[in-house]
């Protein structure tokens, strides 16, 4: 299934059933007076969360989405059936915007999982409602109030908790296939990722974390240079980056050095508030080094980029160092959750 984060629908609400304007007829029943019942309310639109969809591609083909009109009063007093509501399911974590106004009309994630995005309209009055001791005989009736109607922005961005940054190659597809079920392409040419994808990380019976791999980054990337930048915003929702390092390279250090740089100023020119999120160091591909190059290698990364975060040595393609990465990483999320933020 193709990966879609954005689309734009129109919701329009029923339009309230109308009056009914009606008389008892009856035989022997002089006079029976008004008996028009009132119209059904409209049907509302409303957005609701589906677990198992995880983009917004069903929007791609049907954009236009409309509840059903109440029906109208009819005689004998009935009233008319409300309109039936119209339901969308939307992954979680999606945005609605108003498009015309920009206004944020809900956010799909936490305990939001219903939203009502247009109201049906109000039933109209049968004569019925309209008689009085000076008024026996009204002809009076009201027409249902029209629901109403809106352009919806609908962006997603996915719930994490982890999120992986690096250049292209850098070996988040690899990381993640290593330490998830997810099967992300892997290939040796650069932008083998495309779209986002998710893994679940299981450290213990009961311990998990989501893992988000997103394309790589380029220089350039915050004016719309490579692909990555477009589905950044899906990073904002993590609580911990991991900043995955090529190190395999010939000149290692100098190498690595301009790499974290080079990323750091495209999430500072995108969102400072990336930047403000906790991100460790990852040094990835530590099977092509020796281990003492290794530890030289972290520190002097430490020195030159004024390094206090965690820092960790991995193999993505063995698997070497990932078991102790996925548990320090267990661990320090079981210790936000906890407020034990000295953990």
């Amino acid at each position: 299934m193709p990966f879609v984060d954005t689309a734009t629908i129109r919701v329009l609400a029923g339009k309230g059933g109308d009056g009914c304007l009606s008389f008892r007829r009856e035989k022997f029943v002089p006079h029976g007076g008004p008996n028009g019942g009132d119209g059904g309310d409209g049907g509302s639109v409303y957005l609701h969360v589906q677990e198992r969809l995880n983009t917004l591609v069903d929007f791609r083909h049907k954009r236009v989405f409309r509840a059903k009109n109440g029906a109208p009063g009819a005689g004998r007093d009935r009233t008319g059936h409300n309109g039936e509501h119209r339901d969308i399911a939307v992954p979680p974590g999606t945005l609605v915007y108003d498009d015309y106004s920009g206004e944020l009309l809900g956010d799909m994630a936490g305990r939001q999982r219903r939203l009502l995005v247009a109201r049906g309209g109000f039933h109209g009055l049968g004569n019925s409602r309209f008689k009085s001791s000076t008024n026996r005989a009204p002809r009076q009736t009201t027409q249902g109030s029209p629901g109403e109607e809106r352009v919806l922005r609908l962006e997603l961005q996915v719930l994490a908790d982890v999120g992986l940054l690096g250049f292209p190659n850098a070996g988040k597809s690899t990381f993640i296939r290593q330490v998830s079920a997810a099967t992300p392409k892997v290939a040796d040419y650069p932008f083998t990722t495309l779209h986002p994808h998710l893994g679940v990380v299981k450290t213990a019976v009961d311990t998990a974390f989501v893992v988000a791999d997103i394309p790589g980054l380029i220089a350039g990337a915050a004016k719309g240079v490579g692909l990555g930048v477009q589905f950044l915003k899906h990073l904002s929702r993590t609580r911990l980056l991991l900043h995955l390092v090529d190190i395999a390279t010939e000149d290692d250090v100098r190498a690595a050095s301009a790499a974290v740089l080079a990323i750091e100023q495209e999430l500072a020119a995108y969102d400072q508030g990336l930047m403000d999120k906790p991100r460790w160091l990852v040094l990835n591909k530590i099977d092509a080094l020796v281990e003492q190059r290794v530890d030289e290698i972290k520190t002097v990364l430490r020195q030159v980029l004024d390094w206090s975060a965690p820092v960790f040595a991995v193999s993505a393609l063995s698997g070497a160092g990932c078991d102790g990465l996925t548990a320090a990483i267990a661990r320090w999320l079981a210790a936000q959750a906890t407020g034990d933020v000295q953990a």
